[in-house]
């Protein structure tokens, strides 16, 4: 089995760690990292730099929050670039902008790296429970080479293409998602203010084309006013920026949207 690296041991990334290692890959972390204790406590390696981590590694996974922070565990002094092995397979699973993504395949491809953009949707619950949807950019070859370690971690697992690829649709799924979410919190809201019994009112609208996986769970979280984090509001943020910033990259200036009147009651986007 390959020895993989995972740099990233947050709220998603422990347990996903946690599921490697209990399928029996050699499994090493980060010393900085405040999880670093428990994960060693499951049979983790622990090491001092990004750098050495990739040195005695053939997989190479990150899970961290944006953009930035992956540039820099990346490119920063001793990161990943200066100790990665020709041949190693690098696996971003972090949700970053997909321009960046692209940036990070042609440094490690210089040095003779494939890697795979590999975000994930699930949340919490899908972590811990190895059920996460993981949408994945990159070659077809090395999506093979990984598709074994994301079997561990995941359950619907998608190639969609290339470089990129996968961030571009970790971005679409964020917009769905983050929309959703803000819509019920609304929605639930407008029926409390209006005296209306909520409870009945989420039962009501599952019954019908409001029904999601989203209005279920956080629709039953804001019943039981149970806010425990399992994403933060924050990434949601970052996610929609990244949505709009790979929209205006992909399109350049905003689209027109015309109101196409009553007859079809919808609006669309020209072109």
């Amino acid at each position: 089995m390959e020895k993989i690296g995972f740099i990233g041991l947050g709220i998603m990334g422990k347990p996903m760690a946690g599921h490697l290692l209990k399928a029996g890959y050699s499994v090493s972390i980060l010393s900085s990292s405040a999880s670093a204790a428990m994960i060693k406590g499951q049979g983790a390696t622990v090491v001092d730099s990004a750098a050495a981590l990739a040195a005695q590694c053939d997989v190479v996974i990150t899970m961290l929050p944006d953009s930035p922070e992956v540039q820099a565990v990346m490119m920063g002094d001793k990161g990943i670039l200066s100790g990665i092995k020709k041949g190693s397979l690098y696996i971003d699973m972090s949700s970053i902008d997909p321009a960046v993504s692209r940036e990070i395949f042609s440094a490690l491809a210089s040095k003779g790296v494939d890697a795979l953009d590999a975000p994930v949707s699930g949340g919490q619950a899908g972590a811990e429970g190895a059920t996460l949807s993981i949408m994945v950019g990159g070659t077809p070859t090395a999506f093979a080479r990984a598709l074994p370690i994301f079997e561990k971690m995941g359950k619907n697992i998608v190639h969609i293409g290339e470089a990129g690829a996968g961030q571009v649709t970790k971005a679409c799924n964020q917009v769905v998602v983050g929309m959703t979410i803000q819509a019920i919190a609304e929605a639930l809201t407008l029926a409390k203010k209006s005296g209306v019994d909520v409870a009945k009112v989420r039962a009501a609208l599952l019954g019908g084309f409001a029904q999601s996986k989203i209005l279920d769970l956080h629709g039953q979280r804001i019943l039981d006013r149970n806010f425990k984090p399992g994403f933060k509001i924050k990434l949601h943020r970052k996610d929609m920026n990244i949505a709009l910033q790979t929209g205006k990259k992909t399109f350049g200036a905003p689209s027109r949207i015309r109101d196409s009147g009553l007859a079809d009651g919808c609006h669309y986007c020209e072109r």
